[in-house]
């Protein structure tokens, strides 16, 4: 048999070497995915705060004395909280005197209720005979800080000083869907509960002028409600569908 040359015999010799180092060197690499989940299980009860959330949110259990019904607080993307209609322009007047939120940044109004009609016709794929599904026994969700009743009023508001916007909420009457205005307050709110109005079919009392910004004077109801009927959709494609044109060739 013809000898093995030297230099494969170094190269077999490293390799073992380095196998045996690799075995040496399993106990503690088996180690290591444990302390790695340790880490991840700490890493994980970590609570993230918002510093200027809570400090707001302290304020207005303070001034609001009681009418604070409920808050939630979202770290780094501000503070909701939710108060009695009747204490709706309150709750705003104390973020203004006593968080510095002078700035005014809308205000609407959610529909919490289920659609009786289902989705929607978004696109030509979608049977227009179809019959619309069955929503009747889906219970209404709200969102944060819970919720009574169908409408939720709720505005934004912001201190540039203390660096917290504030979400305010307000549950709204079913049978009687009104609120104070909060232009005393917020004088830009004006379109904005103009809008509402129009579009939810809300009262805002002491608004000195409640007339549509979209539709025409005699239209006839509040198109983001959740049980006003979308015609449009069903009886033609919806606008919003792009119109696909044949190649050249393909209509062959």
């Amino acid at each position: 048999m013809a000898e093995i040359p030297d230099h494969l015999l170094k190269r077999a010799q490293a390799a073992r070497e380095k196998a045996e180092a690799q075995q040496q060197a399993e106990p503690e690499d088996s180690a290591s995915p444990e302390k790695n989940d340790e880490a991840e299980a700490t890493e994980e009860e970590i609570v993230v705060t918002d510093e200027h959330a809570e400090a707001a949110l302290t304020v207005l259990e303070r001034e609001l004395d009681g009418k604070l019904l409920n808050s939630h607080i979202a770290p780094m993307r501000g503070l909701w909280i939710r108060v009695a209609i009747e204490d709706w322009r309150f709750a705003a007047k104390v973020a203004k005197e006593d968080l510095d939120c002078k700035f005014f940044d809308w205000l609407s109004a959610i529909d919490w209720m289920p659609s009786p009609y289902g989705r929607e016709h978004e696109t030509e794929q979608d049977k227009l005979n179809e019959e619309p599904e069955d929503n009747d026994q889906k219970e209404m969700e709200w969102g944060y800080t819970g919720g009574e009743t169908r409408f939720q009023l709720i505005c934004r508001v912001y201190s540039i000083s203390r660096k917290i916007g504030v979400m305010i909420k307000a549950d709204l009457p079913d049978n009687d869907p009104r609120a104070l205005s909060l232009i005393p307050i917020y004088p830009g709110a004006n379109w904005h509960e103009r809008e509402a109005r129009e579009m939810f079919g809300l009262t805002f009392d002491e608004h000195p002028d409640l007339r549509n910004i979209y539709l025409p004077g005699d239209f006839e109801g509040h198109p983001l409600r959740k049980d006003y009927p979308l015609l449009s959709r069903r009886m033609k494609p919806w606008p919003g569908i792009v119109d696909m044109e044949l190649l050249p060739g393909d209509d062959q």
